[in-house]
């Protein structure tokens, strides 16, 4: 398994500043980064991606500095979910999952069975196999976000960067995806971006960001991650103890 750090990246937007001297230590298992709106989750996925180049700090997996591996092994090593995944509405589901092989057997080869097999398990882990034939263009937000995944499966990439991947899901899907998370946290080093905290309280750990800095990386179980996420949140939200499982219950006692 494998492990994602971040030294001290700083991005910004012309003369907005996005991130600001983040480092964290992202370790195999499932970390949810979570925090309001603007804080800079999605563009701290994207450098550690290798899909944005810092202006200051360093991405590094394994030690190795994320930019510096060559594309094709990136692409092998660190697998890629944005929030408004893209793909041509006039492939199927099957051949947009089969874009997750390329990094193993390049843009002209012919897929073989060891490709056929990976992408076999990524649709039935993802339950899209049903509609493997139908254009991407024909199916439902859900069913369209549920084949995106698929090909980020199917890279079998042992880190994971997912940027909402429950969007467009409906609540059994995704508590479906949630626990495919909770399963490849295993094997895997699973990161995801998400706006759900229910579902942010499921992962091992939380990393919080506001205004662009890291305010807090804990144990989605410690109750100074709770604190955190309180803080973070301006007092919107409470965490109470149902049946030993944290929820999140929104506060609406505070001023309109």
């Amino acid at each position: 398994m494998s492990t994602l750090s971040a030294h001290e990246l700083m991005f910004g937007y012309g003369p907005r500043q996005v991130l600001d001297r983040v480092s964290c230590a992202l370790d195999p298992g499932w970390t949810a980064i979570v925090g309001p709106n603007g804080a800079g989750k999605s563009t701290l996925l994207r450098l550690l991606a290798g899909l944005l180049r810092p202006q200051q700090g360093t991405a590094r997996l394994d030690g190795e500095a994320v930019l510096a591996l060559a594309a094709r092994e990136r692409a092998r090593r660190i697998a890629w979910l944005a929030q408004q995944g893209e793909a041509t509405g006039e492939l199927d589901a099957r051949e947009t999952v089969q874009l997750g092989r390329l990094a193993h057997h390049g843009l002209f080869a012919a897929p073989t069975a060891v490709d056929d097999a990976a992408v076999d398990a990524a649709m039935q882990a993802t339950e899209c196999s049903a509609w493997q034939y139908r254009r991407l263009g024909e199916l439902s937000g859900g069913e369209r976000q549920r084949v995106l995944l698929a090909r980020v499966l199917a890279t079998e990439a042992r880190v994971l960067l997912l940027d909402e991947p429950t969007t467009h899901l409906d609540p059994p899907h995704q508590v479906a995806v949630a626990r495919l998370m909770r399963r490849l946290a295993s094997t895997h080093t699973v990161v995801s971006v998400l706006h759900d905290l229910p579902l942010a309280l499921l992962a091992d750990r939380v990393l919080i960001l506001r205004d662009g800095r890291m305010c807090w990386q804990g144990r989605s179980d410690d109750p100074s991650t709770h604190a955190a996420l309180v803080d973070a949140f301006d007092g919107a939200i409470r965490i109470e103890q149902f049946g030993g499982r944290a929820q999140v219950v929104p506060d609406v006692s505070g001023p309109a």
